[in-house]
């Protein structure tokens, strides 16, 4: 399924996209998409249920905004350097255990909305990065393959990222990752059981038109099933938490000077196959 949140900002409205690519109200079934709700087999059987019956009322959706797929977000949980190639443009060695850091939920915008470059900034960077949806429970995961149970679905994620903030003043990297904006989610989160392998899933991103990043998630450092079950051993994964699961090579960062870091007015789009596409138009804070 392809579950989304339509309407303004903080009065978003749970809906899907039908096989036939048909956008439907489901707020009479479910209050909302978040982690309560992909936590409850029965309630997305149900929705599941009514998804292919056409029962749905269609909703219009010109004009209509899309929102975050996912509310009431737990935590973001990010990984570093998780991409063979990213790792090499940038210079840095390969790490051995994935890196963490969090970005905090209210950085987390819909798919369209503005982002915001931060005041003071010159170095505002892109990162077109696949979302990994947690809907059970992950504690002491012990395998590999025991960790995908505990993954809903799948979505795309833009972790953008202001590069002097994170690198070049002092402490970790959460000065660069907490600005304002600086997450948007979705369209969709897609459920897991249409994401059979997610080492093969193709990124791109676009800056003003012109392709920056295009990889694939089989150039991963840490898989996505190592990713959650590593996660897991240093704290507890909850319903509605998301990992951001890191960046293929094309990032500003990794380009020769003068690096080409985005101003306002600059327009980002980005995809992932079958996770759906992202537009977002920047503008000063």
């Amino acid at each position: 399924m392809k579950l989304l949140r339509v309407g303004t900002a903080g009065a978003e409205r749970p809906a899907l996209l039908d096989a036939e690519g048909v956008l439907r109200d489901l707020s009479g079934i479910v209050p909302d998409i978040d982690g309560a709700l992909l936590a409850d087999d029965a309630a997305l059987a149900r929705v599941r249920e009514v998804a292919g019956s056409g029962e749905l009322p269609v909703l219009d959706a010109a004009g209509l905004r899309i929102g975050p797929p996912l509310a009431r977000i737990g935590k973001i949980v990010c990984i570093g350097l998780n991409y063979h190639d990213h790792a090499r443009e940038t210079g840095a060695e390969p790490p051995s255990e994935p890196v963490i850091f969090f970005k905090a939920a209210d950085t987390v915008v819909g798919p369209h909305d503005t982002v915001l470059v931060p005041r003071g900034s010159t170095k505002t960077d892109w990162e077109v990065e696949l979302a990994v949806v947690i809907g059970r429970t992950a504690r002491y995961v012990e395998s590999r393959e025991a960790a995908l149970a505990h993954v809903a679905g799948y979505a795309v994620s833009h972790d953008v990222s202001e590069r002097e903030f994170q690198l070049e003043r002092g402490g970790t990297w959460d000065k660069g990752k907490n600005c304002e904006t600086f997450n948007p989610l979705g369209p969709w989160l897609v459920t897991a059981d249409e994401v059979p392998d997610p080492q093969k899933l193709g990124l791109r991103l676009w800056v003003n038109g012109e392709l920056k990043q295009d990889g694939t998630t089989a150039e991963q450092i840490f898989a996505v099933s190592e990713v959650v079950r590593y996660v897991s051993q240093f704290m507890t994964l909850y319903p509605g938490d998301v990992i951001n699961t890191g960046t293929p090579a094309g990032v500003a960062l990794g380009e020769p000077d003068p690096k080409p870091f985005l101003r306002a007015g600059d327009v980002v789009e980005l995809e992932i196959e079958g996770l759906g596409r992202q537009r977002q138009e920047f503008k000063n804070a």
